[in-house]
């Protein structure tokens, strides 16, 4: 590929996520979308008519069109669709959550490091304008050191849909969890010394709300995900000086309050969020593209690779983490039903 060619991007799966993933595509310069590929023959061609986009009936073909995949499928999917996109070359933008055991995330991103291919987990907050003054708020040491992370994020979802009905792969925590895992990784890290999990249950075992409990050695944490509970949700950074309130919908992260003892010391900031937000993590994962092209080649700025690879490393580490704690999650469920 080179340095000016557009990147051509096809997408696997045909669902409601990549519906909305073609507009905000629509956004970011330098992609272009060559195609669907789903096994399922009717609906892939129904996708590709209703968007006029070419539908490929097979791998083989679908992989010779494209210079990057998204992988939008269902959940038990991603990581097979991953490794296969991987061994064919191709860079890779997996919806969340990209694994569910530690061990395949691990393998897939140590399979992209080999190929030389960039492999990032859709997790659009994470690289939101927002996010970012939310990390550079905490890092400047304004709450001083971080003593707990709490975060939600609940929506309530129709009892027939996938999220609520696939016993396998369904449930509040795979499907939403990946968000505030978000910030509790980032900011507190993986050195937690206890994981506890507590739910409640849908009468098909599915958990319709959860709360994600973490110990470390001087810090706690919390994430609260539901699809049928309804709950604030905000995400809450409390230090030693003051605190940090994200007001709901914190994955916007639009509008950030950092709160003291002393209220007139008070700070807030309205940040931009964008259409349907995709359009960001979209762009890191194009940049990245471009960045790896402009390394092959021996050209580009070193400053700005540095950054953005120390970003994608951290990205790759958290995809890894997250799926420690689904994993466990996961092993404890299975558990429970014996």
């Amino acid at each position: 590929m080179e340095e000016n060619q557009k990147i051509k991007i096809g997408i696997i799966g045909t669902g409601r996520i990549a519906k909305r993933f073609l507009p905000e595509l629509q956004t970011v310069n330098g992609m272009e979308l060559t195609g669907v590929y789903t096994p399922h023959i009717e609906s892939g061609q129904a996708f590709a008519d209703q968007y006029q986009i070419p539908y490929w009936e097979t791998k083989e073909e679908f992989f010779s069109k494209v210079d990057a995949i998204y992988i939008a499928s269902p959940h038990k999917t991603h990581i097979p669709y991953v490794m296969e996109a991987l061994l064919a070359g191709k860079h890779v933008l997996c919806e969340k959550p990209m694994a569910l055991q530690e061990e395949d995330a691990a393998r897939a991103i140590a399979l992209a490091k080999e190929k030389h291919l960039v492999l990032l987990e859709g997790i659009k907050t994470a690289y939101t304008p927002g996010y970012q003054k939310i990390l550079e708020l905490i890092h400047s040491g304004v709450i001083g050191k971080v003593g707990e992370v709490e975060a939600c994020f609940t929506k309530l979802e129709q009892k027939d849909r996938r999220e609520l009905t696939d016993l396998e792969t369904g449930g509040s925590l795979l499907e939403l969890g990946t968000y505030p895992l978000l910030p509790i990784l980032d900011i507190l890290g993986e050195g937690y010394t206890e994981l506890r999990f507590r739910q409640i249950l849908a009468e098909n075992r599915l958990d319709l709300y959860t709360k994600v409990s973490f110990s470390y050695p001087n810090a706690m944490a919390e994430a609260k995900v539901g699809l049928g509970y309804k709950s604030e949700g905000e995400l809450v950074i409390t230090g030693e000086k003051g605190y940090l309130r994200v007001e709901a919908p914190w994955w916007k992260s639009e509008r950030i309050h950092v709160c003291f003892e002393d209220r007139s010391q008070n700070q807030s900031y309205q940040e931009v969020f964008l259409g349907d937000g995709l359009r960001y993590e979209i762009t890191f994962f194009r940049d990245m593209i471009q960045e790896l092209q402009k390394k092959k080649e021996g050209i580009g700025i070193e400053e700005n690779r540095k950054r953005l690879f120390t970003a994608y490393q951290k990205a790759g580490r958290r995809s890894i983490q997250s799926a420690k704690v689904i994993g466990q999650f996961l092993q404890e469920k299975y558990k429970s039903k014996v």
